[in-house]
This record gives C-alpha cells, structure tokens and sequence, in this order.
C-alpha cells in the first residue's frame, strides 16, 4: 500500500502540479479534500488546492517544474519533500514577473483515502520567495 501511495503522489505532482491536468486532479483528490495547511479564514477545500496551481504558480512560473527528493510512506501518509523551481514569468501574488529563477522547497503530508488525497498539510518557502522577489 506504501508504495501504490507514493505513485499517487507523484502522479500528482507530475500530472497536476506541473502539468495543469484536471481530469488528474479529480481522479486523485477526493470530493471530501481538506487542507489542513490553509491559512485562518481562507478555503480549504479541493478546489482551492487547484486554484494554488492553476491560478497562481502556473500561470507565474515557466516552465515550472517539481522534484521529488525524498518520500516516506507508512499506513495511508506520504510525507514528501520537493523542489517547485521554475523562472518568474508571470505575475506571482502580486508580484510582476521579474525573470529571475524562482525555488521553492516544500514538505507535504498526504493522507491517501481510497485511493485519493484526502488531508494535507505543508511547509514551504514561498513566503521568502516573494519577500526576495520583491526587493528586486
């Protein structure tokens, strides 16, 4: 089961994440998805996890790209930590794009339910990231 849960995530990241596919994101995130990691106020729910990458970093980030560096699995949890990398061609939360080279390290944790995204929660730099594109 470990291992069938890490190509779940990895599809993920390769068909959702970096390629923008929603019949993927609807095969892989359950209709009951929460975002455990969603700041106080905001939505949490299945289609706001699309709207962070088909609204926000796709469209700001080209070509935008996700490497996996490490990932456990145990029970139904994959805990991930990856690499978003990609040039700031776009606007990014308000931020012109800038041409610069854009890293952002982030550690997910899913939960895999049926086979599906079910519960996550994360840590990445994208804070300092925008903090360093905006200083120019």
């Amino acid at each position: 089961m470990s291992e069938h849960n890490k190509r779940i995530v990895q599809r993920f990241n390769q068909q959702v994440i970096v390629e923008g596919q929603r019949e993927a994101f609807d095969d892989l995130v359950g209709e009951d998805f929460v975002n455990r990691s969603s700041p106080a106020g905001a939505p949490n729910d299945r289609e706001s996890l699309w709207h962070t990458f088909d609204q926000i970093l796709r469209p700001a980030l080209s070509p935008l790209q996700v490497t996996i560096d490490d990932q456990v699995a145990e029970r139904d949890w994959v805990t991930t930590r990856k690499t978003i990398t990609g040039v700031h061609t776009g606007t990014l939360l308000g931020i012109p794009a800038s041409g610069k080279a854009v890293t952002i390290a982030v550690i997910d944790m899913v939960r895999i339910a049926e086979g599906k995204y079910a519960e996550h929660w994360g840590l990445n730099t994208l804070a300092q990231v925008l903090s360093q594109l905006k200083q120019g």
